[in-house]
């Protein structure tokens, strides 16, 4: 089966349109207002609705409160909740009975000690994320060692995030097989500025595969 792509940080219609036509699968929306990829909950609603059937919208957030939970789920018609800081597995579980969504949880792949975190997180999220550990959340547009993964057993599905881009995503795919892969930095002219033309070549790309 083809590997997914999610494109992670997406603010206008332009930066959605250019994903959708590509042929992106998850599109993912931060909720995160450090963040230079942060979107305001009515824009949010508005770009939800562009969504054709089949993409899922997807939202990311940091240690969030079940208010802030609330006030996105509320408005904004997301398809999955992202996690993105230092929820517990309790915390996972609850939020996932709390909001009746599938739940990511993203993980920082540091060291081969990381990899007990994997198996403790499938217990209760739906999807698990490896990214590149990173005090700004993700985002940071480096790349871990992909190898301490190469003989990992996934139990969920999962995605593969940090620092992928047009030049380095089919070596990534052909050693680790993820579910999804997900890009943010690597499809982008500046700090949270989505670049149509690099999202066409990335998806053209992971296509090529």
């Amino acid at each position: 089966m083809a590997v997914q792509v999610k494109i992670c940080g997406i603010k206008t219609p332009e930066a959605l349109s250019a994903s959708v036509e590509a042929g992106a699968r998850f599109i993912g929306f931060v909720f995160y207002p450090p963040s230079p990829r942060h979107v305001e909950i009515d824009i949010a609603f508005e770009l939800v609705q562009m969504l054709p059937t089949g993409v899922r919208a997807v939202g990311l957030f940091v240690d969030p409160t079940d208010e802030q939970l609330s006030a996105v789920t509320g408005r904004v018609q997301l398809d999955m909740i992202q996690l993105h800081g230092a929820e517990t597995k309790e915390r996972v579980e609850e939020i996932k009975q709390k909001f009746g969504l599938p739940v990511m949880k993203a993980l920082a792949i540091g060291s081969a000690d990381d990899l007990q975190k994997i198996a403790q997180y499938e217990e209760v999220a739906d999807w698990v994320l490896c990214d590149t550990p990173s005090p700004q959340h993700g985002g940071s547009g480096q790349s871990f060692d992909w190898s301490l993964l190469k003989d990992y057993e996934f139990q969920k599905p999962w995605m593969l995030a940090g620092g992928l881009k047009p030049e380095n995503v089919g070596e990534a795919v052909k050693m680790l097989h993820p579910t999804a892969i997900d890009v943010s930095s690597g499809v982008e002219s500046a700090r949270g500025v989505k670049d149509e033309t690099k999202i066409q070549a990335f998806l053209a790309g992971v296509k090529g595969l």
